[in-house]
């Protein structure tokens, strides 16, 4: 029986199934079986607001992606976004022994546990999706790596808790259900874009990824190979066609190929709708440079800002965000996949949870991948690190 993953991304604009096949060796491309994409219906900024309609969305989907591969699907990994997606920053202490202990993987475990527990006032009506190690410390001194094996009384952790609103996590679980799939884990979308859109390198100088959706800006900074920032702002490609389609009393298809470079003829100057785009760019890479700001990262990332998404293709983009942000800036491409591949980087999410499926699959079978990802960031590096591109 041929062995298979599915990757279910439940956009605002669009829901898309990737079907992929094991690779050959760790570090070779899987092969996309199938592919499916449904209108998503039921859906607003990433959340769901009516829970039939989206399973019918999933569903269609979910068939048509099934129909390709000629596969029956029943389990998928499915990715969390939208705006209830937010960061949580805190801090877990536990002590070793008093006589001066050994650090082990549990006392890690242990301390990025506590460091849930400590920020439980800040998580009302929030799920943890993914507890992330930021810096370790043995009795106030920052490890530079993993403190397992280091001696001491206590370890110290600054977790990235990267939270989900614990009623959208729901509604998109039930809408997955009622899809008549299991879903037999969540990621969060940018983590899983990241990771076939992003290299090492890219990750360890310090880079951006812009995820540009119809109503949500999402973004995801990495800085020595590990995430330190997520967030999500409630403004995506959608709104420059809405801003065109007022301006020049256009219907929305005909705002939406204007905003793409389409010449509609008419009396509409080709610059007039470059100028709205490009003043709705800068409002939007201004949101990313006032966050890079606040974690103080503004113009301090070498690889840049990489964007995907649907709306990664708006002409000027790369233009605009490297005058705003003042880095280096480029659309990305999805990698570790065959050249022959039919995906492109607007799959990112999608095709990002059938690489982590596989990941899940060769790990220890005694541990689920989220165990690991739980249990510390530097696990999921190294268990990466033949995976990535």
């Amino acid at each position: 029986m041929q062995k298979f993953y599915t990757g279910i991304d439940i956009g605002t604009y669009h829901v898309k199934c990737v079907i992929a096949s094991p690779p050959v060796t760790p570090d070779a491309p899987m092969q996309v079986l199938g592919t499916g994409t449904a209108s998503s219906r039921g859906l607003r900024h990433g959340y769901i607001v009516d829970t039939k309609e989206a399973a019918a969305s999933i569903r269609e989907a979910v068939a048509r992606a099934s129909q390709a591969a000629k596969v029956k699907v029943t389990h998928a990994r499915v990715a969390m976004g939208g705006i209830g997606l937010d960061e949580v920053r805190s801090i877990g202490d536990v002590t070793l022994t008093t006589s001066g202990g050994i650090v082990t993987s549990r006392d890690m475990e242990r301390a990025v546990k506590e460091s849930e527990k400590r920020a439980a006032g800040r998580l009302v009506n929030r799920t943890v999706i993914h507890a992330i190690p930021l810096e370790y410390r043995v009795d106030g001194n920052k490890v530079f790596g993993k403190p397992e094996g280091l001696q001491g009384t206590k370890l110290s952790v600054d977790t990235l808790l990267i939270t989900m609103l614990a009623k959208h996590h729901d509604d998109i679980l039930d809408a997955v259900e009622m899809a008549n799939v299991e879903a037999e884990g969540v990621m969060a979308s940018p983590i899983a874009a990241s990771f076939v859109t992003l290299t090492k390198a890219q990750k360890t100088a310090g880079v951006a990824l812009a995820n540009i959706g119809s109503e949500t800006l999402t973004i995801i900074v990495y800085d020595n190979d590990t995430p330190v920032s997520v967030k999500v702002f409630p403004v995506g490609a959608s709104s420059i066609t809405e801003k065109i389609a007022l301006d020049f009393q256009l219907s929305l298809p005909e705002a939406e190929q204007a905003k793409r470079g389409a010449v509609l003829g008419g009396e509409i100057p080709a610059r007039k709708i470059q100028t709205i785009v490009n003043n709705r760019l800068k409002d939007m890479f201004s949101l990313v440079n006032a966050h890079l700001k606040t974690i103080n990262r503004q113009r301090l990332l070498p690889a840049g800002v990489v964007m995907t998404g649907g709306g990664s293709g708006i002409t000027n983009a790369i233009e605009v965000a490297r005058a705003v942000l003042k880095l280096p800036s480029s659309v990305s491409s999805v990698g570790a996949l065959a050249r022959s591949a039919t995906v492109d980087a607007t799959w990112a999410v999608a095709y990002g949870l059938c690489r982590w499926a596989y990941a899940e699959d060769i790990t220890d079978p005694g541990h689920s991948f989220m165990d690991v990802f739980a249990g510390g960031w530097e696990s999921v590096k190294n268990l990466f690190r033949s995976l990535l591109p």
